[in-house]
């Protein structure tokens, strides 16, 4: 009898703890700074408010499931596309163009007075940021256009750099003969800019040079879109110590990356385990030259127990988290999931649906609902309107 009742109150207690957590997440200011959506579902034919669900991480009805506040879609092309400006546009046109058929329960936030708004009426708040600086084509007459059509952010470089400004990829690798690391004149110039229009400037994906460069150059507090902690995954992505307290004593806030990838040092050599295992396979596959993100997709439909045994433990997200705000406070950190960038989040989150996840999970590590708050939207909101000009 005495066992019985101690499983009834364990289980009584699991539903208290998850009861709490949906009310304290549904209450909050949820933001994430970094969606894929657009590049990798809206372009390639998918409509956003269509049921998506087991074909992509996301759409208009698991954001709202998802208790979703603000999005922030990446508008994004790789280094090879022919005209990024104006491929830029077109994802713009496709994120206007969803957004305006639902408009009774979603809209674009321009301003921080448009966010208010829309928080206030319980609306789905879509924004855009521009991801890679190669995409206003060396020309600052771009980089204000895009801000007029929206954009809130740019990262300075992708994985590729530009004439201004080197990627983390160029820096580590070493592959580009007489490379000069860092921000150029006209990069800082860039900076400047970004900050008289009100547009925050984003260090994912920059070189260590470049980082430190921006961050000397900026007059506002930066945003780190997507990226995790480098003493935890040592990736070129992720942040080293230095750089977090910097972008601490700056202001502004570290928004963690859900992708395996980054957070779990070991993920790279189980997937490389992986593919090995199924090393004529992928072979093939190469040979007729699919893409990596192409690989991946088939080895998720084909081997789709493997690929999931791969995936990060959810708790790893979690210790990231828990090393900014160690380090430099609970002000700093952030969400930035990645979410269709990404073959593999962590284990438990599939897709936008299940970011209630995180707010349980932060709460029984400890966390106050003050902090939790600020990590799962305050801190972004903060930020962007110490960035904003209107």
């Amino acid at each position: 009898m005495k066992k019985i009742i101690c499983c009834l109150g364990l289980i009584a207690a699991v539903l208290y703890s998850s009861a709490q957590a949906e009310k304290l997440h549904f209450k909050s200011v949820v933001a994430d700074t970094h969606n894929d959506a657009l590049s990798s579902s809206s372009m390639k034919g998918l409509a956003l408010d269509a049921d998506l669900n087991g074909k992509t991480h996301s759409d208009i009805n698991r954001f709202i499931k998802g208790g979703i506040d603000i999005q922030i879609f990446s508008i994004f092309c790789d280094g090879d596309q022919t005209n990024p400006f104006l491929f830029a546009l077109k994802e713009m046109d496709s994120l206007d163009a969803v957004i305006g058929r639902n408009s009774n329960r979603a809209m674009l936030a321009y301003t921080y007075k448009d966010i208010k708004k829309g928080l206030k009426e319980n609306k789905f708040i879509a924004m855009k940021g521009v991801e890679g600086g190669h995409m206003i084509e060396d020309k600052i007459s771009n980089l204000d256009s895009l801000y007029k059509r929206g954009a809130r952010y740019m990262t300075l470089t992708w994985n590729n750099s530009t004439s201004w400004a080197t990627s983390a990829k160029d820096e580590t690798e070493n592959k580009i003969p007489g490379l000069k690391k860092g921000l150029n004149d006209f990069g800082k110039q860039i900076v400047k800019r970004m900050n008289e229009l009100g547009m925050m400037v984003d260090l994912s994906h920059v070189g260590e040079q470049t980082f430190w460069d921006a961050i000397n150059t900026t007059a506002k507090p930066i945003i780190v879109s997507h990226s995790c902690v480098y003493n935890i995954c040592p990736h070129r992505r992720n942040l080293k110590d230095d750089q977090i307290k910097a972008v601490g004593k700056n202001g502004g806030v570290i928004c963690v990356n859900f992708y395996s990838g980054f957070l779990d040092s070991n993920y790279n050599r189980r997937k490389e385990a992986m593919i090995n295992l199924h090393k004529t396979v992928t072979d093939s596959l190469k040979k007729l030259k699919i893409t990596d993100s192409g690989i991946d997709d088939f080895m998720a439909k084909n081997y789709p127990q493997e690929v999931n045994e791969l995936r990060a433990p959810f708790s790893l997200l979690l210790d990231h988290i828990d090393y900014i705000v160690k380090m430099i406070g609970a002000d700093h950190v952030g969400l930035g999931s990645d979410f269709d960038g990404i073959e593999s989040p962590p284990q438990h989150l599939n897709g936008v649906q299940d970011y209630p996840l995180i707010t349980k999970g932060l709460l029984e590590r400890g966390y106050s609902k003050k902090d939790i708050k600020k990590i799962l939207g305050e801190n972004f909101l903060r930020v962007y309107k110490a960035n904003a000009v209107n």
